[in-house]
């Protein structure tokens, strides 16, 4: 916010020197950004004004807090209008808002009879001191009291106005508008627009049009003071690239109530400088102005956050200069808050204005500080150990957007699912949230793809969104992505690498319960199986489609692909620890490879070992798959190994051999297993 020294001196009670300006300022919270000699002996000072501080992108709102961190006097402008003689505003013209939730208060004021002409020198002074160029002196009036006050206003040439009405409503798709820098927009019908009897005039809050803006043949005013949404501001003024000092205002927000001071301020000035009459009243279509509401604050716990011993008195006078009007009652002062003040709602807000007008340079600050360190949560942990697990596989931890292109996002849809698409510009590309982080896990392959990277394993936990009817629900997910030459190989690997995960995390007894059964992969698993621990499905886990991969991707090489519930994984921790004695005796093991129908599941097979049961069976592991000759086609080759051991006694193979005969027998009953090479 650009000031002249002359400017806010103007405002105080007696005058501030420079530094003094620069000093104080900066320890409030407003630090110097910039400083400019004038060449009539003026200063321009900029300083920083955060985003919630709107009440100080004003001269006034300066220099209240300059005058109360210095104990002057702050000194408001006079305003008095002079007496109305052009009749009644309401027969002038007329207002008719239709967009109040873009627009909560529109006003407009009606001064005829004025003579354009140059602004006097003191307006251009103070105008040129802080970069505006003067246009004439209705305008420059605009601009001035926007400055002073903070609010900003905008007149109208009222016999450029069809029917001399104004009409405040939502544009029409495609409405054409020419602001007053000459640039041409093609207006979108969520946008506000000022209009007249046919056209736009105005867009609401950013600028106003150049068919209707005052010039040296403009006798009767319409002056306009309203109140527009700050994020319909924002979001029309990047989309038009059209930027004005009165949009930076809105954006942050302006006071209410200050509308009608700032328009009879203006009116006041425009009768003083260019002549003419004002109409008596004025037009106020939307709300009613607002009320100030309270916040409370503890004096104790206000120096109990701030480690001082300020009495009440102290605060109150610190409150009571910024206009807060504090009351104390016991403990406890209760301020009443200006609508200016759209920052302060909450006890901290007002202990925050106490430190900036006590000085955060006279608060002690100790050498120690005690922290409180809190052991590390079973989640964060759980988490931790799950990205280390897979790291250790090889696998390549990735950060995507969680928004991706509708195209690539509606291949992961479930059948009844909709997709969940953002109504917003800057997403354009990508408007939609990601079903599944397997199309952000592929477009990441694809990079590696195009960089010559081969072998690739990633992995993410992140959210997914899904959308069914009018029910959205967001999870996280655990999404793995592997290079697969050799499907069945990197298939066996991920389920070896997920297994291994979950008995990280949940011990043996976790890694026990884990299933995988096959199940119909649809439009998006060449082969497919559900991930389940017990009962529970908690996942899945395929080789991708090809036509994903090649023609949706762009993937020279096929992948493989699990999605898991990250909550089923981490829920497991901590792992549960079965711990028994080194055994004294060595174990037999005995290798077995049994031909099978391509839809048995190495899970089956395990199930029906396990199932009988052997009294001797310690461990079952699985070794590998084999198709081909002499393998008939439609059939696979199962290998596995299974370890028996007497905890007491050294085994001989003749205790082994009936054991391996029920279990071959159990494969060949239940599964029509063949044992090889028998």
């Amino acid at each position: 916010m650009k000031i002249s020294l002359e400017w806010i001196n103007a405002y105080l009670d007696r005058p501030a020197e420079k530094q003094e300006v620069v000093d104080v300022m900066t320890g409030v919270g407003f630090p110097e950004d910039g400083m400019e000699e004038l060449a009539d002996g003026d200063l321009m000072i900029d300083l920083e004004v955060t985003s919630n501080r709107s009440d100080c992108l004003s001269v006034v709102g300066l220099a209240r807090e300059l005058a109360a961190a210095t104990g002057r006097k702050l000194m408001k402008p006079r305003i008095k209008l002079p007496k109305a003689t052009a009749g009644e505003v309401s027969k002038l013209t007329s207002v008719s808002n239709e967009a109040h939730d873009l627009c909560p208060v529109y006003t407009a004021r009606v001064i005829k009879g004025v003579k354009v002409g140059p602004s006097p020198q003191w307006i251009v002074k103070r105008l040129e001191a802080v970069g505006l160029r003067c246009i004439n002196n209705v305008v420059d009036i605009t601009n001035y009291v926007m400055l002073e006050m903070g609010q900003p206003l905008h007149a109208f040439d009222m016999k450029l106005l069809k029917e001399e009405r104004i009409v405040v409503r939502r544009a029409k798709q495609g409405e054409k508008f020419v602001a007053i820098d000459d640039t041409k927009h093609e207006l979108q019908d969520w946008m506000l627009v000022i209009g007249d009897a046919g056209r736009a005039v105005a867009v609401g809050g950013v600028m106003g049009g150049l068919e209707s803006e005052v010039g040296d043949k403009t006798v009767d005013v319409l002056l306009e003071a309203g109140s527009f949404d700050a994020l319909n501001v924002r979001k029309t003024s990047r989309k038009l690239k059209l930027s004005s000092d009165a949009s930076f205002r809105y954006e942050r927000g302006v006071d209410l109530k200050g509308l009608e001071r700032a328009s009879q301020r203006a009116a006041q000035l425009i009768i003083e400088l260019a002549g003419g009459e004002l109409a008596e009243g004025v037009i106020r279509a939307g709300d009613d102005e607002p009320s100030e509401h309270q916040v409370k604050m503890r004096v104790s716990r206000c120096n109990a956050l701030l480690g001082t011993d300020l009495s009440a008195d102290k605060m109150c006078d610190m409150l009571g200069n910024l206009e807060l009007q504090p009351k104390l009652d016991g403990d406890t002062i209760t301020c009443t808050i200006p609508t200016f003040r759209l920052d302060l709602h909450r006890e901290v807000d007002l202990i925050e204005e106490v430190a900036r007008h006590y000085g955060m340079d006279h608060i002690d600050v100790n050498d120690k500080i005690q922290i409180i360190i809190k052991p590390t949560q079973n989640k964060v942990k759980a988490k931790k150990t799950l990205g280390d697990t897979l790291v250790a596989h090889g696998y390549h931890e990735t950060i995507t957007y969680s928004y991706v292109t509708e195209k690539k996002g509606r291949l992961f849809l479930s059948d009844g699912e909709d997709a969940l698409l953002l109504n917003e510009d800057m997403r354009k590309a990508e408007p939609m949230l990601r079903p599944s982080v397997v199309p952000s896990l592929l477009n990441s392959r694809k990079i590696n793809q195009d960089l010559g990277n081969s072998g690739v394993k990633f992995f993410e936990t992140a959210s997914v969104w899904h959308k069914r009817g009018d029910a959205i629900q967001e999870k996280q997910t655990l999404t793995m992505m592997a290079d697969a030459v050799d499907k069945s190989a990197a298939l066996r690997e991920m389920r070896g690498t997920i297994e291994e995960a979950i008995e990280t995390l949940g011990g043996v007894s976790a890694r026990e319960t884990i299933m995988f059964e096959p199940c119909d992969g649809g439009k998006r698993y060449e082969v497919a199986a559900t991930v389940k621990l017990g009962d529970k499905a908690i996942g899945e886990v395929g080789v991708l489609s090809g036509k994903i991969a090649k023609d949706g991707f762009d993937l020279q090489t096929d992948v493989v692909c699990s999605e898991i519930e990250v909550d089923a994984m981490i829920g497991l921790y901590p792992p549960v620890r079965n711990v028994g004695n080194l055994s004294r005796v060595p174990a037999i093991e005995r290798d077995l490879s049994v031909v099978v129908t391509e839809n048995v599941s190495w899970a089956a097979i395990e199930k029906v070992v396990l199932d009988s049961k052997p009294e001797l069976l310690e461990d079952v592991q699985f070794i590998e798959v084999y198709r081909g000759k002499p393998i008939a086609k439609g059939s696979k080759s199962v290998s596995f190994r299974m370890l028996f051991r007497d905890p007491a006694k050294t085994l001989r193979h003749e205790q082994v051999d009936p054991q391996m005969e029920l279990i071959m027998n159990k494969l060949a009953n239940e599964l029509k297993a063949e044992v090889r090479g028998s």
